[in-house]
């Protein structure tokens, strides 16, 4: 049972990681559609990611660090992207 756990705890992690991909492709593909998405939002998620990841470090599994490292790094790419827009 400890293996079916684990295997669950990947596929979601890997599920939650992958949210914020169609979003970073929108905006890869089109700048301008990262005007929808407000700076409060974008830093406050980014926030929530990096002090999550930092406060349980040291408590949780590897699926669950990875899913915050990919989250963190799709959403500084979305906030590049907004910034570059033009």
């Amino acid at each position: 049972m400890h293996y079916e756990v684990y295997s669950l705890s990947w596929i979601g992690s890997f599920l939650l990681a992958l949210c914020a991909v169609p979003q970073a492709i929108k905006a890869k593909r089109d700048p301008s559609s990262t005007r929808g998405l407000s700076w409060l939002f974008l830093w406050s998620w980014l926030l929530g990611e990096l002090f999550t990841l930092a406060g349980l470090s040291q408590a949780v599994s590897g699926p669950v660090l990875c899913n915050y490292v990919f989250n963190a790094a799709m959403i500084w790419y979305l906030m590049s992207a907004k910034r570059d827009q033009k």
